[in-house]
């Protein structure tokens, strides 16, 4: 949110604080940056006599949707208090009188901006992640200039997405549109707050759907990107903002730029409507994102070698010439094992619809939840067959994971040990952390995903819901656990609020 790199992938998110040069994961709600690895293509603009060319389309009037939009895109503002945030020492003796008593960094108070969207009369909002991350006050402010205080209902890391909750109804707001429907060349307007300036709207045409930039991975160990890229001016202070078609609807919602400068520079990239209206809707029910997974671990094209797809019984020349995802491992117990699944498939659409990459097939995934069924139409041996697959959670079960609070401030995700695994560490039982993303584990502490909880204060646990129980009736915690493959218990202590807050 207010990082800057040359050239960069940067999210267009306001802030006051300074400058940093990284390329590592998001500090504090600070994205840090992708580089691009080799410039632009460049052409002259010389005139080609001998090219195609079609009659001029009609003008088209963008005045309705940019009158309706401005009412329903609001600016947000976040305050983030100055803490004291420990350092660990995991082979400590004393943990909460050395960790908490020394080695202290005092961080300062931070002020950000990005912009948001009405989505309902009753005052949900949606934001982007990486605008609220680490908040300790978030408003927004309407077009009419009225400001109040938003309450924060739950973020996605995965997706960059966030919903803030205002007490008031009867509020324009925006309807979500069918981002499936999005053509490349169609005109769309970007609405939001850049520059810390009023309400701002700018036009542009979709240049490329479903593009992934590596962005939201900085955040998210199980990232989403499909990301709408346009050619729409989206500056720092546009994340959150709309994304809108001619008619007035919801399209997308606006997350990033790519650039030299950390200003536009020519492409933006919002996250398609479709994604964003699952994940809201998810929120607003349960609290937290439920996110479906296929159970399975997918070819990665740049890194395969020719011995590991020998393996998979893939060719390098089936790899480059099919259109779907090759399957490289499958998780046991999951959807996609049930459903006949093997090493080696490609799959290539999803319920009718076709996935010619991962972003692609990730976006129709994220559509679901846990139980819902999805065609996967795959090719195996050059043949090409269809199936039925029930998705599932991280936890490889259909239930509904419930939000914790505990759970929101560390930052991380987290499932059962299962029995194989309990059985190959030689323990009762344990909770693995299966993504980290910011909070006070990473702000406090090393922790590494992968790294098995055994006990939060000396008290043993096996699940996740003892961890969060322990977690939200503790203020200061020490965690103790190990990393498969290391010797020796590992121990890590922090503040289960983030730190000792300073107004």
């Amino acid at each position: 949110m207010r990082s800057k790199l040359f050239p960069v992938i940067i999210t267009a998110a306001l802030t006051s604080a300074a400058t940093v040069f990284v390329t590592a994961r998001f500090q504090d709600g600070l994205p840090a940056l992708a580089k691009q690895e080799a410039p632009l293509p460049v052409n002259y603009a010389a005139y080609d006599g001998n090219a195609v060319t079609t009659r001029g389309a009609a003008p088209v009037d963008f005045r309705p949707a940019a009158e309706a939009s401005v009412k329903a895109v609001v600016h947000i503002k976040t305050q983030t208090a100055g803490r004291t945030v420990v350092a660990n020492d995991p082979f400590g003796n004393d943990f909460f009188g050395d960790l908490f008593g020394q080695r202290q960094m005092y961080m300062p108070p931070q002020q950000g901006s990005g912009s948001g969207v009405v989505v309902s009369p009753d005052g949900y909002v949606v934001t982007n992640n990486h605008v609220v991350a680490g908040a300790d006050k978030v408003t927004v402010t309407f077009n009419d200039r009225v400001t109040m205080d938003a309450n924060v209902v739950s973020t996605d890391p995965s997706t960059d997405i966030a919903v803030l909750k205002v007490s008031d109804k009867n509020l324009p707001y925006m309807e979500f549109g069918n981002s499936d429907d999005v053509n490349l060349g169609q005109w769309v307007l970007a609405v939001g707050y850049p520059l810390t300036l009023d309400a701002t709207v700018t036009a542009g045409i979709v240049s490329a759907k479903g593009r992934s930039i590596g962005i939201n991975r900085q955040q998210s160990a199980s990232a989403i990107e499909s990301f709408i890229q346009t050619d729409a001016a989206v500056n720092p202070g546009n994340s959150g903002g709309a994304l809108v078609n001619t008619s007035g609807q919801l399209i997308g919602i606006n997350s990033a730029i790519a650039s030299p400068t950390g200003s536009y520079a020519g492409y933006s990239y919002a996250i398609p409507a479709n994604i964003v209206k699952k994940v809201v809707n998810d929120m607003i029910k349960f609290g937290s994102v439920q996110r479906a997974y296929l159970g399975i671990e997918y070819v990665d094209r740049k890194l395969a070698t020719p011995q590991y797809l020998a393996k998979l019984g893939i060719t390098k020349e089936q790899l480059e010439r099919t259109d779907g995802v090759f399957i490289g491992g499958i998780k046991e117990g999951s959807g996609a094992a049930a459903a006949g699944l093997q090493l080696g498939d490609a799959i290539t659409h999803i319920n009718g619809n076709p996935v010619a990459t991962e972003p692609q097939m990730l976006e129709q995934i994220a559509r679901h939840r846990p139980g819902d069924n999805v065609s996967v139409t795959y090719l195996r041996n050059g043949a090409t067959r269809t199936t039925t697959v029930q998705l599932k959670n991280i936890q490889n079960n259909t239930n509904i994971i419930k939000n914790n609070a505990g759970a929101r401030l560390l930052g991380a995700n987290f499932r059962n040990l299962e029995a194989g695994e309990r059985q190959k560490y030689g323990v009762e039982g344990g909770v693995v952390v299966t993504e980290l993303g910011n909070g006070s584990i990473s702000q406090q502490t090393d922790m590494r995903k992968g790294f098995v909880i055994t006990a939060v204060n000396d008290e043993n646990i096996s699940t996740v819901d003892q961890l969060q129980q322990l977690l939200a009736s503790n203020r200061k915690v020490q965690i103790a656990g190990f990393y498969p493959g290391s010797r020796g218990m590992y121990y890590y202590g922090l503040n289960n609020d983030g730190g000792t807050r300073q107004e």
